[in-house]
């Protein structure tokens, strides 16, 4: 009888992977950066690094709550349409009650779609990515009908306040950009250091061994659905600041930019594995390449293709390393 070896990878080796995916990223966006600071005369100027915050804001919150849905082991691609009926609806509120109870009414309606998406998806128990599909045409469609198709704006003399996200704020970013930094920051603390972050990971990890370890799987997933709602919102009341004004084909696409960035990021498809700082980086280096297209005049026919690329090679590399580590 004949006996087979299998190489298993060393510590010193596991290692090496394991810090090559975590920080490879990290190493890619500063090439990035360095190629246009030389390049160009103005990508280092505190003036564009405020536009690039800017620019980041509204796919960086999506992104973050894409984080937390990918590595529980779920997909949320009605993201944006729940943006818009938030919006929307803050618009609405504000012209009633005022700027201040828009943005949080907003809040409120993109936290409540957030739940219902979760509860359908917990319920019917179909795969996330046709189920959340089939939620945003619906959410779309109450937009238009909400709407009537038109688009909302608050009245003129709310209009100033109202733009209050597109204003300078710490250190020169504007108010929707230190929201975005805050809100990434406390969801990455929850998910690195509380009990429910665990959990996001345990059941993304092995959902069955997580529900017989006794982990509410189901209410773990409706909660970052919740979580992805709430992002939704406060990404649409920034962009709806933006306009000043809010649309039911506001942000179309841009689900898929915020998960795009996520895998490039370096958290796994698969689920269980990722982090809330590797989906920063991603939007971050996805930003820098658009900004950098700009700047150096470049057509952005090409940018599609660039962003498809990192895409791929994100994809096929978190199966290699995939592969590697069950070995």
């Amino acid at each position: 009888m004949t006996t087979t070896s299998v190489a298993v990878p060393s510590t010193a080796e596991k290692k090496f992977n394991l810090n090559f995916k975590d920080f490879g990223i990290v190493f890619g966006l500063a090439a990035i950066m360095l190629f246009l600071a030389l390049n160009t005369g103005t990508f280092l100027t505190g003036r564009n690094f405020i536009n690039l915050f800017d620019q980041a804001a509204v796919v960086g919150l999506l992104a973050a709550a894409a984080t937390l849905c990918i590595i529980s082991g779920v997909f949320d691609l009605s993201s944006t349409a729940t943006l818009a009926v938030s919006a929307i609806s803050g618009v609405m509120i504000t012209q009633q009650f005022g700027v201040t109870a828009g943005f949080f009414g907003a809040l409120l309606v993109g936290a409540l779609l957030g739940t219902i998406t979760g509860l359908i998806v917990v319920s019917t128990r179909v795969n996330s990515f046709i189920g959340t599909l089939a939620v945003s045409i619906i959410y779309r469609g109450l937009a238009i009908v909400i709407t009537g198709g038109a688009i909302v704006a608050p009245l003129p003399e709310q209009l100033a306040s109202f733009q209050t996200w597109t204003w300078p704020s710490l250190f020169g970013l504007t108010a929707g950009s230190v929201l975005m930094l805050a809100m990434t920051t406390v969801l990455g603390i929850v998910l690195w250091r509380t009990t429910f972050g665990r959990r996001i990971y345990a059941v993304g990890g092995n959902q069955e061994a997580a529900r017989l370890s006794g982990i509410r799987t189901g209410s773990i997933h409706v909660a970052v659905f919740a979580i992805s709602g709430l992002c939704s919102a406060m990404a649409g009341m920034i962009l709806a600041s933006r306009a000043g004004s809010a649309q039911p084909a506001m942000a179309i696409g841009i689900e898929l930019t915020a998960i795009a960035a996520v895998v490039i990021g370096g958290t796994s498809i698969l689920g269980g594995q990722g982090a809330m700082w590797r989906a920063f980086v991603g939007v971050m280096i996805l930003t820098v390449i658009s900004n950098g297209f700009n700047l150096l005049h470049w057509d952005t026919t090409y940018q599609q293709v660039v962003t498809g690329v990192l895409i791929l090679l994100a994809v096929a590399a978190d199966g290699l390393f995939f592969r590697k580590s069950t070995r």
